[in-house]
């Protein structure tokens, strides 16, 4: 077994034989946490996502679509990833690992406006677009089929408790009222635990010989036929032409549908702290807060599910299960918005409708890899790599699209916060010169006292005098956002200048988000006419008998390995 000793373990990784079960548990817990780091890196934008666009002076256009191509880079990332079939996967995870690990400690929260932002992030999302390919890829090498879907249900825990700890860590150290700065302390936190998880897996993270992984392993019982045929394959063979072995519509069709399904969730993650911003009015603190909700249960449905599905040998029923009981729950959650639910009838909500999401995916992630392995096991990185240029695509596409859906996020943010305190402390003002815009405009270029005077009637003595007091005598300060040459707006002349921009979006916000959520309904619906094209039984008994079937051949093929004399 190499890998095991000396200096040269920190670059010579690969296993001969196939590990027993306590080191290759090892082997796979450490491939989840890389994952769960690489995720964390990858989604830390989202817990902070409003204090960005604020700090930044950035729109939410330019944030969204910036996103979308970071998700476009990552999917080139995906595609390199595949080569990891050739070149082998820890040691690209390492050195990507350490690099985004001092990207996001450094360099990100260093930077100034949004370009160099987004720069560093679109050079993070390429290198995870290789590594997240590279994980789950050592996940199969390392679980055989009867245990795949629990292996890959840890697995599927990464991106979510990726979530998860964004979540936690920015709704216990973001106070309600955080300046918007306090978003390059959470790349700073999230960075120094990357580069810890990097060290880590110069240690502990191992990989399968390609004769060993290059195989079909349905259960532990196969690893004597799995290392006695490893050493007489043929691997060069096994790889020639990998894209046109792999590129069938099975493939293709099953990662679209699973890529349409998630858009719900990748809403969630870039956008779910807006969404709670904006349209319930909590807090970011709140909002996090809310998404520990969502991430926790979704982490209880993939182990749980995960388990059941290797308990009853089949995929597909919990695919169709776990994809109905989401569009249910998607009508029911877009169904709220408008109205005025509360903190918890909101976090009940969100934990079911993320449960629903989990109970689908890990079954699938397990019959997808049964799908690339049906084509051939050598490629299993290759079959990863279409699914993850395919997603990644996806949510490009579905990204450039939400602006056009959602065009009220930009004045809510960037202005709300502002305006709501404006319209507390002079809303009768505020009010009084929006209802004689013409009267007020002339009174500011010409302040004679005819003008005066009749501004004093048309709005009172006292709303007048308060107007006065608030924004200064009338010739001496600009009224409707302009402000007086130099300075900064107070806060009665912000709430003018934009009142109007944040009322007519919080009208058109509420419906423009259910629209969003109806097409989330209609990408899970997609999702669940491609379930038939996987692999797999929708019969316990079926499949039991298919590993009968196999067992036997195993078997078999072992009694002629003992027969053949020894040379």
């Amino acid at each position: 077994m190499r890998g095991n000793s000396g200096l040269s373990g920190l670059w010579d990784r690969q296993l001969d034989s196939y590990p027993n079960t306590g080191p290759r548990i090892v082997y796979l817990a450490m491939t989840v946490i890389v994952t769960v780091m690489l995720y964390y890196e990858l989604y830390v934008i989202g817990g902070v996502s409003t204090f960005v666009l604020a700090d930044l002076h950035m729109g939410f256009t330019f944030f969204v679509i910036a996103t979308a191509f970071g998700n476009l880079i990552g999917a080139f990332g995906s595609l390199f990833a595949g080569l990891t079939d050739r070149l082998g996967r820890t040691n690209v995870v390492v050195v990507g690992l350490i690099i985004t690990g001092i990207l996001i400690l450094v360099a990100v929260p260093a930077a100034t406006n949004r370009w160099e932002l987004f720069v560093f992030l679109w050079v993070v999302g390429f290198l995870e677009g290789i590594c997240l390919v590279a994980t789950p890829a050592l996940i199969r090498d390392f679980s055989p089929q009867t245990g795949r879907a629990t292996a890959m249900g840890f697995w599927t825990t990464a991106p979510v408790l990726g979530s998860l700890i964004v979540a936690v860590i920015a709704s216990n150290t973001i106070a309600a009222n955080a300046r918007s700065s306090v978003w390059t302390h959470q790349f700073r936190i999230c960075g120094w635990a990357g580069i810890g998880v990097a060290i880590l897996a110069i240690f502990f993270l191992k990989e399968l010989s390609p004769g060993l992984r290059d195989q079909l392993m349905v259960s532990t019982r196969d690893r004597i036929l799995v290392e006695a045929r490893a050493k007489g394959i043929d691997v060069a063979a096994a790889i020639r032409n990998p894209w046109r072995q792999l590129l069938k519509l099975d493939v293709i069709v099953s990662s679209l549908g699973i890529s349409l399904f998630l858009v719900i969730y990748y809403t969630a993650v870039g956008f779910a702290v807006i969404f709670f911003t904006t349209i319930y009015g909590f807090s970011v603190k709140d909002a996090d807060g809310l998404g520990n909700w969502n991430w926790g249960f979704n982490i209880i449905a993939v182990i749980i599910f995960g388990f059941l599905s290797d308990a009853f040998h089949v995929r597909k029923p919990f695919m169709v299960i776990g994809g109905v009981f989401s569009a249910v729950m998607t009508v029911f959650w877009l169904e709220q918005i408008g109205h005025h639910p509360g903190y918890y009838h909101l976090a009940t909500l969100v934990a079911i409708l993320s449960f629903c999401l989990g109970i689908a995916y890990v079954p699938w992630m397990a019959s997808f890899t049964e799908t690339v392995e049906a084509r051939n096991p050598a490629l299993t990185a290759t079959g990863l790599a279409i699914w993850g240029w395919i997603l990644r695509v996806v949510v490009f596409i579905v990204f450039l699209i939400l602006p056009a859906v959602i065009n009220t996020v930009t004045p809510l943010v960037n202005y709300g916060t502002g305006v709501q305190q404006g319209a507390a402390k002079y809303g009768p003002e505020v009010a009084a010169v929006a209802a004689h815009p013409k009267l007020f405009t002339e009174l500011q270029a010409h302040p004679t006292p005819a003008l005066i005077a009749q501004a004093e009637q048309a709005v009172g003595p006292k709303v007048f005098g308060e107007i006065v007091a608030a924004n200064g005598a009338p010739g001496n300060a600009a009224l409707y956002g302009k402000g007086p040459t130099g300075k900064p707006l107070n806060l009665f002349q912000y709430t003018l200048a934009h009142g109007t921009k944040v009322e007519s979006a919080a009208a058109r916000s509420p419906g423009q988000w259910r629209t969003w959520y109806w097409i989330c309904f209609g990408c899970i619906i997609f999702f669940l006419l491609t379930v038939p094209i996987t692999r797999g039984r929708w019969s316990p008994r079926a499949a039991k008998a298919d590993e009968a079937a196999h067992e036997k051949m195993v078997q078999e093929e072992l009694a002629k390995l003992r027969a053949k004399p020894s040379t």
